[in-house]
Formats: structure tokens, C-alpha cells, sequence
């Protein structure tokens, strides 16, 4: 892929999909298991799942395959496989969120993703949440 083709691929997704995709994830209150005990109840990790894997879909990836596994009383692990020739490789992120704790501004709550400038505040948007969104972004791009 030329460098041109390659920027306008990034600018058509990038504000309407991969920060979208981040702000509608910043609002998922998904706690991690060591400060939520209800992890495996409330629903909260499976709407995580849900939302990052709708906006995989939107990217309309030929064959991607997603497999969820989840041993009892543990987090699910999720798997996407993209068909293809050549060597495997293994990307990791999380969607579970660090305890909000104080030292957030007045005007900015964890799960109000709030742009200024060029930074997106909110819970879980640089800790590991963006990497599905930018994994599935680069291997989108990788196949046009």
C-alpha cells in the first residue's frame, strides 16, 4: 500500500470508527476482577466484548474469525484470526479498567471521555483498551 492511499484509509476511519470506537469504550464501567467482585455477574466484561467486537465488525475483515475462551470463575480471553500466508502473530491488549482512585479533574469523570487537543481523558482509553481498535485497524489497513 502507497503512502497516500494509506493516509486517506487512516483518515476515513479514524474519527467515525477508531475514536468513537474509544470514547463508546472509555464509557463501559469494566473494572478489573482484583476491585470488582461482581466481574462474573454484572455483565460488564461481556458488554465490553460486545462493543469492541461490533466495531471490528464494522471493519468488514474477509474471514476474520473471533473465538471467545473462558475457563470457569476466570476472565474470557478473546481470539481474532485473520486468514492468510505467512508467519502468526500475537498482538494482547485488555478491556478490563484500573480503579478510578482520586486525582481525576473537577470536569473530567473516568468514564466521560473528554477530548482536548490531541488527548482523549477518560478510564482505560491508553491502558490497553485502544489496542483491539488499533490492532484491527492496521490489519484492515494491511489488506487493502
Amino acid at each position: 500500500m502507497n503512502k497516500e492511499l494509506t493516509e486517506k484509509a487512516i483518515q476515513e476511519y479514524w474519527d467515525q470508527w477508531f475514536v468513537k470506537g474509544l470514547q463508546d469504550f472509555v464509557r463501559v464501567p469494566n473494572l478489573t476482577p482484583m476491585v470488582d467482585s461482581e466481574y462474573l455477574t454484572n455483565g460488564k466484561v461481556e458488554q465490553s466484548i460486545d462493543l469492541v467486537h461490533q466495531y471490528i465488525e464494522k471493519l468488514e475483515i474477509p474471514g476474520l474469525k473471533q473465538t471467545k475462551i473462558q475457563p470457569a470463575g476466570m476472565t474470557p480471553l478473546i481470539v481474532y484470526e485473520v486468514p492468510g500466508e505467512g508467519k502468526n502473530i500475537m498482538l494482547y491488549g485488555h478491556l478490563d479498567k484500573q480503579p478510578y482512585g482520586p486525582g481525576w479533574d473537577a470536569d473530567k469523570l473516568p468514564t466521560d471521555p473528554v477530548i482536548i487537543g490531541d488527548y482523549m481523558y477518560g478510564r482505560g482509553c491508553s491502558d490497553d483498551g485502544y489496542a483491539p481498535f488499533i490492532v484491527m485497524l492496521a490489519v484492515k489497513l494491511a489488506l487493502l
